[in-house]
């Protein structure tokens, strides 16, 4: 049985995100049956991934995110990258796009470098998460409760730290997102 049957997830991401933070998670998703739709800040054909420190393969971009609404998913997933977060939180629509999901109560999974975006939303005040240890003390700096572990779920907000922890990442994110809206995550940022 399709646990995410009928589920929409929207996957925020540019140029520079870590190949195997989309492709494994994205693939999982849609075996659970999900609609999952590629977001990007500006209007492009394709992103480009980037693995073992060089370009590399790129993957059909689906929407970009002036034309779509927090409302029109049930979940968000946010990969890592550095280059990849780096340019999402430089937009102003991106950010708010994800600050909406938590106002909602809406599941979000961000792998590795993926957190910089949620600190950009300022949502991280007293939610215990992971990421790449990088940007550890980015994340206490924002009221965030950093944990050394291969995946943390805080009320629908499932992190992890880099892409050897996808097969715990995807396992919990597939549960919360089945889960849907989770009443504490909306509590957190009203």
């Amino acid at each position: 049985m399709e646990r995410l049957g009928g589920r929409k997830v929207a996957v925020i991401v540019t140029d520079g995100f870590e190949e195997a933070e989309l492709t494994e998670p994205v693939k999982s998703l849609k075996r659970e049956g999900a609609q999952v739709d590629i977001i990007t800040p500006t209007k492009v054909s394709e992103v480009r991934a980037w693995k073992n420190s060089d370009w590399s393969n790129a993957v059909p971009a689906d929407k970009v995110i002036d034309d779509v609404a927090s409302d029109d998913y049930d979940a968000l997933l946010i990969p890592g990258g550095v280059l990849n977060t780096d340019k999402l939180r430089m937009s102003a629509a991106t950010v708010d796009f994800v600050e909406e999901f938590f106002s909602t109560g809406k599941a979000v999974a961000a792998i590795c470098h993926g957190a910089q975006i949620l600190i950009e939303a300022d949502v991280l005040e007293g939610r215990e998460l992971t990421s790449h240890k990088s940007i550890r003390a980015d994340i206490e700096n924002a009221g965030g409760l950093w944990i050394d572990r291969d995946v943390v779920v805080d009320e629908g907000l499932v992190t992890s730290r880099t892409p050897s922890d996808l097969p715990a990442f995807i396992s919990k994110m597939i549960e919360e997102f089945q889960e849907g809206i989770h009443e504490e995550q909306h509590g957190s940022v009203l």
